[in-house]
């Protein structure tokens, strides 16, 4: 049988580390590469002396983890890291596969004759899903006491999260990097200038061009290839299809969970995806797909895990939670994968409002601190509902924002009674209503109503960056 040598898996090593043959940085496809908005927090995270725990960088496929990281390694040779000291090890490398973590930091002192034990060392382990019993051999090597710092990455967060919790108490630090973000979008494509900012807060230089711009990124913004690529973006069926939707449903989630029936695990995603932002339950699902509801269950916790939906859950006109209702919506994380299993969406398309409220969620979904619900009460014998409320500690409200994309809502007053009773009822000064291109303030019964353009109020949203949150507490 013909194995991998050490000289082979040497060799690997060298070529993903360039900087350790007196490069003075990336190489050339990295460097002209647009950093991600999360690179300063990420970079901090790493360097960061007085955090003893290694980080665990989780995301969906194609955000642009690598990239991240890569990134990350130049500002560490920039600030005068020795690229001696800098280990960067794609795990998915047939030539990997065989090998412990300690075996492949045996072979980089072989190569570079850094004692990572004994010297501070960045070492990257990318893809780590593909090791078995990773977090076992993670835990080990922070046990040991070493001056280094570990980072890892991984797609699938059903096996991350997984094997985090069970083994990384006090060790492992989670940090989640989301889609491109409508705010990074406008900054990849040269757009950044349709939004300005006073001391009023932000607005639109010319908001039908950034109309355009925010269709433009529901469709197709949330992948930086595709967003920067004109040849992707006219194959953006296939791509999300083969690289994305297909790996996750037929190859990550099957792989490890064993699930038999991938056909019915695809069926409901597509389900999911064309109901984003709808109201569901399980026994709709159920019946719709003709698959029991605790399988329904299992696989929208799987495809919540790999980062494709969030469960949004319920909560009463006076905040309270339900405790036997299974109605529940489910957003879409990235708003383009509907345009990877259907098509684009056009303004007066049918959809668009559902579409709108799922890029507004995802602006914030990798705020892993964050409690995000949507309200739905029933009063005077109609049903009343407010589509975005943020609760404190799971308890206590101190955002509210409805969704809408028209400017029609600034003069339809009879529509804002149940969100100013939604605000009395639990104290909140202010209430955010999104338009289409008006932007209003007024107060009404003590409540400041903030009419807005929904591109603006995703653009202010997404530029909150900071996704980190301890995995376990020590």
């Amino acid at each position: 049988m013909i194995t991998v040598t050490p000289e082979q898996l040497r060799d690997a090593l060298n070529s993903e580390n360039p900087w350790w043959n007196d490069l003075p940085g990336l190489s050339p496809r990295f460097q002209t590469l647009h950093q991600r908005d999360f690179l300063a927090d990420f970079h901090d995270l790493v360097r960061s002396p007085a955090l003893r725990r290694e980080v665990v960088l989780l995301g969906s496929r194609r955000v642009g983890k690598t990239y991240l990281i890569q990134h990350c390694i130049g500002r560490l040779l920039a600030e005068g890291i020795p690229g001696r000291r800098i280990l960067y090890v794609a795990i998915d490398n047939p030539l990997c596969f065989d090998s412990s973590l300690v075996g492949l930091l045996d072979a980089f002192k072989a190569v570079t004759g850094t004692d990572w034990k004994t010297e501070t060392c960045y070492v990257f382990f990318d893809e780590i899903q593909y090791l078995k019993d990773w977090e076992q051999h993670l835990k080990s090597l922070h046990d040991t006491g070493s001056a280094s710092r570990f980072v890892v990455s991984g797609s699938a967060h059903a096996a991350i999260g997984r094997g985090s919790r069970e083994s990384g108490a006090g060790r492992f630090t989670d940090f989640i990097l989301p889609p491109l973000t409508f705010a990074e979008f406008l900054k990849f494509k040269g757009l950044a200038n349709l939004v300005e900012q006073d001391a009023d807060g932000f607005f639109a230089t010319d908001i039908e061009a950034l109309n355009r711009a925010f269709l433009d990124y529901a469709n197709f913004g949330g992948f930086p290839e595709i967003s920067l690529s004109d040849e992707i973006r006219q194959q953006t069926v296939r791509y999300m299809r083969s690289d994305i939707t297909d790996k996750v449903l037929l190859k990550d989630l099957p792989s490890l969970y064993g699930i038999s029936d991938v056909r019915e695990l695809h069926r409901l995603f597509t389900m999911l995806a064309l109901n984003t932002g709808n109201e569901l339950s399980l026994d709709k699902l159920s019946k719709s797909s003709a698959v029991a509801k605790g399988t329904i269950k299992k696989y929208i916790v799987y495809l919540e895990s790999a980062f494709l939906i969030r469960v949004v859950t319920r909560i009463d006109q006076k905040a309270g939670r339900f405790q036997r209702d299974h109605t529940f919506k489910v957003y879409l994380t990235n708003p383009s994968l509907r345009t990877g299993l259907f098509s684009p969406l056009a303004m007066g398309d049918d959809g668009l409002g559902h579409m709108v409220e799922t890029v507004v969620f995802a602006q914030r979904f990798h705020r892993l601190g964050e409690h995000l619900h949507y309200a739905r009460w029933k009063e005077g014998g109609k049903n009343r509902e407010l589509d975005l409320v943020a609760l404190s500690g799971g308890i206590v409200p101190t955002e509210a924002v409805e969704v809408k994309f028209t400017d029609r809502i600034i003069k339809q007053r009879a529509d804002w009674r149940p969100w100013l009773d939604f605000c009395h009822r639990n104290n909140l000064e202010n209430l955010t209503i999104t338009t289409l291109t008006e932007s209003e303030k007024t107060k009404i019964e003590g409540v400041t109503m903030n009419f807005l353009p929904a591109a603006l109020h995703a653009y202010s949203t997404g530029l909150h960056t900071f996704s980190l949150e301890e995995t376990t507490k020590a």
